[in-house]
């Protein structure tokens, strides 16, 4: 049986999910829906010239040190080989 979609799990800040969670209940959907609504919403306007998505990408919180420190670890052998998976 062909999947129709894909699953993504997103953490949001107290912020956006206290907004998420007003929106939500203003238009009576469950917040689940609304979001992804919005996700797929904002991917379709998303412009793919790769420099706004670089600017995108340095505007994620502390995602270039994660990044850094992945690549230490995958130097370090803490890896897991794709054809292993």
């Amino acid at each position: 049986m062909e999947r129709s979609g894909h699953r993504l799990n997103v953490t949001l800040d107290p912020e956006h999910a206290a907004r998420l969670a007003q929106l939500a209940e203003r238009t009576h959907v469950q917040e689940g829906t609304l979001a992804r609504s919005l996700l797929s919403m904002a991917i379709e306007e998303a412009d793919p010239d790769a420099r706004n998505i670089a600017a995108v990408l340095d505007g994620i919180p502390g995602a270039y040190e994660h990044a850094m420190q992945n690549l230490e670890r995958a130097r370090a052998g803490e890896t897991i080989p794709l054809d292993e998976l």
